[in-house]
């Protein structure tokens, strides 16, 4: 059988959530969208709109968390070959 090069297509779907924030969470939120707004000259009309790029941008620098994702993502190591001996290390 043929292998194809496109492997599984994964499941995109966004996932909708809903959360509270806390008063001084969201004003700190409303002040870097300002902020935003007038560094880039583009109005940032939803402060909510930021949460999942800030998100993104936290876990994409987090490198603890990429080795975390490297590691559990490896394949896992290969058996011995066949009709190979076991080693013998002194006990």
């Amino acid at each position: 059988m043929t292998k194809l090069k496109l492997g599984t297509i994964p499941d995109d779907t966004p996932v909708k959530l809903s959360l509270a924030l806390p008063a001084a969470l969201y004003r700190d939120l409303i002040a870097y969208a300002e902020a935003l707004s007038r560094e880039s000259g583009a109005p940032v009309t939803d402060p909510a709109r930021l949460i999942v790029p800030m998100i993104a941008h936290f876990m994409a620098g987090d490198r603890a968390f990429a080795a975390l994702r490297r590691a559990a993502h490896s394949p896992p190591p290969a058996p011995p070959a066949r009709g190979s001996a076991p080693s013998r290390e002194p006990g």
